[in-house]
């Protein structure tokens, strides 16, 4: 088998409770280099919990999450040390917050916000730095002269795109992504979601969204994931579950909005 056959990430027997209380249940799945995989339901539904087990914000109650490092093997996320976690999230992992708040230094510069990243990784040259910035900053869509404001004085769709290229910056293979587009204007989305898209097939990232908006999923997704109370209920190439949901469940969820 090739190596781009081989998931890059292959999650088994994913369980989470809080005490009593749910919050997934033996989620398991591979993703494959260059798949987008959005995961849907409604508010409670385990989506969140889930997207935190992956990225390593939680601990699991049971299960194994296992991701393909660069020299081809297969390890256990939560087998590696602290300092080795961070350095992926650095590097090989990308995450995108609803809030570009929380993933963005708000009282520093748009170019030092995505520099940041690289000094993080070793980069020392003042000049590349800042061009690579630079370079990054046009690639989404931020004028190039605003890279020495701060990201408080952005819109919020500007936020999200410097968001974005923090995470970029460094090359990563997996990029998480929780409701990127929740909380904007409408066409303020349908620009990001071009970019988004654009982004993750010129890159072959892999990506694994959390999103309620089914039309987001549409647009995105090669599959998905259908949650309720904690559970995967249904799963499969996006427009087929999408056109033909086969779960009373997602056949609601789809029944609910306006069909793209």
């Amino acid at each position: 088998m090739v190596e781009e056959d081989l998931p890059l990430l292959s999650v088994v027997g994913l369980t989470k409770f809080y005490g009593r209380r749910v919050g997934c249940i033996d989620v398991a799945f591979d993703l494959h280099p260059g798949e987008v995989m959005a995961v849907v339901g409604e508010s409670g539904s385990g989506k969140s919990t889930l997207l935190s087990l992956l990225s390593t914000q939680l601990e699991p109650t049971a299960g194994s999450i296992r991701y393909r490092m660069r020299d081809g093997v297969m390890r256990d996320v939560f087998a590696l040390t602290e300092a080795e976690r961070r350095f992926l999230m650095r590097t090989d992992w990308g995450f995108v917050h609803q809030d570009p708040a929380l993933g963005l230094r708000m009282a520093v510069s748009a170019g030092a916000n995505v520099g940041e990243r690289l000094m993080a990784v070793g980069a020392r040259h003042y000049g590349r730095i800042r061009g690579e910035a630079l370079s990054w900053l046009e690639r989404v869509e931020i004028e190039t002269d605003r890279i020495d404001d701060p990201p408080r004085a952005f819109s919020g769709g500007m936020r999200q795109r410097l968001q974005i290229a923090r995470n970029l910056v460094t090359g990563p293979r997996l990029v998480f992504m929780d409701e990127p587009t929740g909380g904007l204007d409408v066409s303020v989305q349908a620009r990001l979601l071009d970019l988004l898209r654009t982004l993750a097939a010129d890159l072959d990232l892999s990506v694994v969204i959390v999103t309620h908006d089914l039309a987001v999923a549409r647009i995105l997704s090669h599959r998905i994931m259908v949650m309720r109370q904690g559970r995967v209920i249904e799963t499969g190439l996006t427009d087929q579950v999408l056109d033909d949901p086969h779960e009373p469940y997602t056949q609601l969820l789809v029944s609910s909005i306006l069909q793209v």
